[in-house]
């Protein structure tokens, strides 16, 4: 049987990297807005506050899905998917908002189509070479 740690392809190491960095940042951001009265609230406009807190809360799930997949974990590959599952149903959901003629932001928009591709990528990508370090 193989080590898992020593079989851990570089593509994990760099997946773990964009998911730290990428939750890192949307704690940041989506924190910014919730938390804090000033100029990230403002500047936010008219966002969707279940859009916010779902992508909010992703942001831990981002950090511990980086960690997973750095230390070359299975669990790490299943929240992978499990994130771009849940990111994709949000996105519908929003996508839905909008065309009920619900307010938003373009950028919140254009930010539920880059979650959802980083995701998809990743989650594609991570699957794809753990079924190969298994073989």
């Amino acid at each position: 049987m193989q080590n898992t740690a020593t079989a851990r392809p570089r593509l994990a190491i760099m997946a773990a990297v964009v998911a730290v960095l990428f939750g890192g940042l949307t704690l940041y951001s989506g924190g910014s807005v919730l938390f804090i009265d000033g100029p990230a609230r403002v500047a936010a406009g008219n966002y969707l506050p279940a859009v916010l807190w779902f992508n909010f809360l992703a942001g831990f799930a981002y950090i511990l899905a980086g960690i997973g997949l750095f230390l070359w974990r299975g669990w790490a590959v299943v929240l992978a998917m499990m994130i771009a599952v849940a990111t994709l149903l949000v996105f519908a959901g929003f996508g839905l908002h909008i065309l009920s003629g619900g307010d938003y932001e373009l950028r919140t928009l254009k930010a539920m189509a880059l979650r959802s591709s980083v995701w998809i990528m990743i989650a594609f990508a991570v699957r794809a070479a753990w079924k190969k370090t298994l073989s």
